[in-house]
């Protein structure tokens, strides 16, 4: 390989890198920015309001993710991921442009409160394009094999990390939340994302990456489909619950935080404890990938699964006068502050949660044969759940109180753990899936 093809390469792998945290990141400003929104009247600290951005982010998997899939086929790695970054770079600026509308409202509601939804669905698609072609693109580029893998693992950490400190700065240049908060006051993480948008989409330009060509030039024929089977039906469901359960704990956790601390700086030391849940996940992964060559994805997922419904439980049931001291970012500096118990019982579910994805979809796909592409890109829209389950939970909390709303959660993992033990048995064997 020549010296000009080599640094290509590299500066192709560190963009999709930056890419791979960008998911996360377009992601998680949904929740924090959901504070800001709560506050403003009209909204009058309706969570389930507050937690719109975040379901119209996952409603755009529903239209998106087959279609993210076909574009794939269609145009390509590269080209596919150069229309998702500029579909990620106008759904950010709707987002900006939202902060710079005036005091109109629409039946109560300030009229920029729905331009900022249609930013936060314009982002969601840009989020399942990319998540529909990093990954695969990392491998390429990798070579596939042992070091296409490395490349993605080492994503998925940068995805955790961007996932980490999205809500950490959000809240930082927050702080308080009140009725004189505005979306405004965030300009500064949009200005980081469209930049990064920006920088990705001239670099990846300039970036010759080669498309993958099939083993076989076969073309495949489908008698039945995924939906024939069995298990893979309900890992389809329990992709969908899975994060619906991922989202919702640190979601709502930043919210009852901010609602209830009664400090100024509350912002801020909810933002920092829902990224620590999200810090957690990435060590839960680091871990999971060390040990999971010797632990089957079955007795991963229902280990998990019952210690996540152990800490929810718990979390739901002790009393509010039960606190403990843990570190976080007051927004000038780190302090030992006063949380909750059951605030670090739902951040500890984030080492629970971290490995769920990979073991729910290994069980689903497992004796698919050829039908495990075509159950992929229905995975894609399962994703949904994502903002299907916390907004659920959010409704709840707005009629019953926070706690109670954990039954969301809750009862997910209950069906996680059902999916572990027995749902993910293959009983359609006798299906050709060769």
């Amino acid at each position: 390989m020549t010296k000009t093809k080599q640094n290509g390469k590299i500066v192709a792998i560190i963009t999709m890198m930056f890419l791979y945290a960008m998911i996360a990141f377009v992601t998680n400003l949904a929740a924090p920015i959901g504070n800001v929104w709560k506050a403003q009247p009209g909204i009058d600290g309706s969570n389930t309001l507050g937690m719109m951005g975040n379901m119209m982010n996952f409603l755009a998997y529903v239209i998106m993710g087959i279609p993210a899939g076909k574009m794939l086929i269609k145009y390509g790695y590269k080209k596919t991921a150069l229309i998702a970054i500029l579909v990620g770079l106008v759904g950010v600026f709707v987002q900006f442009l939202s902060g710079k509308m005036g005091t109109g409202t629409v039946a109560g509601v300030p009229s920029a409160f729905f331009v900022y939804l249609l930013g936060a669905f314009i982002s969601g698609f840009c989020v399942c394009m990319l998540n529909t072609v990093v990954n695969p693109m990392l491998n390429t580029i990798g070579g596939g094999g042992n070091k296409g893998n490395q490349l993605n693992m080492i994503g998925g950490t940068l995805n955790s990390l961007a996932g980490t400190l999205t809500p950490m700065l959000v809240g930082t240049l927050i702080g308080a939340v009140s009725a004189d908060t505005k979306l405004a006051d965030v300009n500064p993480v949009l200005y980081i994302a469209m930049a990064v948008f920006a920088a990705a989409f001239v670099i990846l330009c300039f970036i010759p990456i080669a498309n993958p060509t099939s083993g076989s030039s076969k073309k495949k024929t489908f008698e039945y489909s995924p939906w024939k089977f069995r298990h893979f039906v309900l890992g389809a469901i329990a992709i969908f619950v899975y994060v619906g359960v991922e989202v919702g704990i640190p979601g709502t956790l930043n919210f009852f935080l901010t609602d209830t601390l009664g400090t100024d700086n509350a912002a801020a030391i909810a933002g920092f404890a829902a990224g620590t849940y999200w810090l957690l996940m990435l060590v839960g992964r680091l871990v999971g990938s060390v040990i999971s060559g010797k632990v089957s994805s079955k007795a991963m997922l229902s280990v998990v699964a019952s210690v996540a419904i152990v800490l929810v439980l718990v979390g739901m049931l002790v009393p509010s006068s039960n606190t403990v001291n843990m570190p976080v970012f007051t927004g000038k500096s780190f302090a030992m502050v006063q949380l909750p118990l059951t605030a670090l019982l739902f951040i500890l579910c984030g080492l629970c949660t971290s490995v769920m994805w990979t073991g729910i979809f290994n069980l689903s796909v497992e004796g698919l044969g050829k039908y495990t592409e075509l159950a992929s890109g229905i995975f894609m829209t399962m994703v949904v759940g994502g903002g299907v389950l916390p907004l659920v939970q959010n409704f709840i909390a707005d009629k019953a109180g926070y706690m109670i709303s954990y039954i969301v959660p809750l009862l997910g993992l209950a069906y996680l753990l059902y999916y572990a033990v027995a749902g993910s048995k293959n009983v359609n064997k006798d299906i050709p899936v060769d």
